[in-house]
């Protein structure tokens, strides 16, 4: 079965026509892969798939990606993240100023999931539609090494603010958004590099299913709140009740930070 393999031209520049062709005809791509962009698993042979190429002062690293998450592209970072990614990744390859198959760049040791939970949270006297996002195990910074959990801090780099009670909505976060389609939850959009079209910071694998209450909220206030907290921080709450009290006390102890984000799609 041919591969469903898309090489963009920047990508096939620096690679090269050999190796791009290799690529496109299977030889040097795996089957199966862990997507760079949202993590979760992907196949070459099943599903069309993005080359992403990340570039360092020296080392050169090609990773895959759904195609629906990223577009094949060029990626230029320092290389003290490159180097230390791949640290993370394979010790032995950490070094070696080479072209290769490695997985993806951005990946810290262990692999943390984004647990996604969606909930009407009670603001000010009216109900605003709400995305809570807690990741699986701690969230190392890029290139750095050690057991820290950076989740908070990229976050807050990103335009997220600091929340020490529920007293009133978070300011919008222009560039963000969050895409809802067909009724069911598709992904939370990020601004692309260069000014380029939004990208996936998290899509889930299948669309998830939503309220009509939260529909009808996201679709009234044409916005959703996305609350994020450090793992461990909120846990899977089987009520709203319960979500709001978990909410209350990551905020009252320093570990939440929010967003409001426009509404993508219906």
């Amino acid at each position: 079965m041919p591969r469903m393999l898309d090489v963009s031209d920047d990508v096939r520049a620096e690679i090269g026509d050999e190796e791009a062709d290799r690529l496109l005809a299977g030889e040097s791509a795996p089957g199966s892969y862990d997507c760079t962009s949202c993590r979760t698993p992907g196949d070459c042979e099943q599903e069309r798939t993005s080359t992403v190429l990340f570039i360092g002062d020296e080392t050169a690293v090609l990773a895959f990606a759904h195609a629906g998450c990223l577009p094949s592209q060029v990626v230029k970072v320092t290389e003290e993240q490159l180097q230390g990614a791949v640290r993370s990744i394979n010790a032995d390859q950490a070094a070696r100023p080479e072209r290769q198959r490695p997985a993806p760049p951005e990946q810290a040791p262990e692999q943390a999931v984004l647990g996604v939970t969606s909930g009407l949270v009670l603001i000010a006297g009216e109900l605003h539609p709400a995305l809570v996002v807690e990741p699986t195990a701690p969230i190392a910074r890029p290139g750095t090494v050690g057991a820290g959990d950076d989740f908070l801090p990229l976050l807050i780099e990103q335009g997220f603010m600091p929340v020490t009670e529920l007293a009133a909505t978070p300011s919008v976060l222009h560039g963000w958004s969050v895409l809802l389609a067909m009724g069911q939850l598709h992904a939370v959009l990020q601004p692309g590099t260069d000014g380029g079209r939004p990208v996936a910071w998290w899509q889930a694998h299948q669309p998830l299913q939503v309220t009509e209450g939260w529909r009808t909220a996201a679709n009234k206030h044409q916005q959703v709140l996305m609350f994020a907290a450090p793992v461990g921080s909120i846990g899977r709450q089987p009520r709203e009740d319960l979500l709001r009290d978990a909410l209350d006390r990551a905020a009252a102890g320093g570990q939440l930070v929010a967003a409001a984000l426009p509404l993508a799609g219906t």
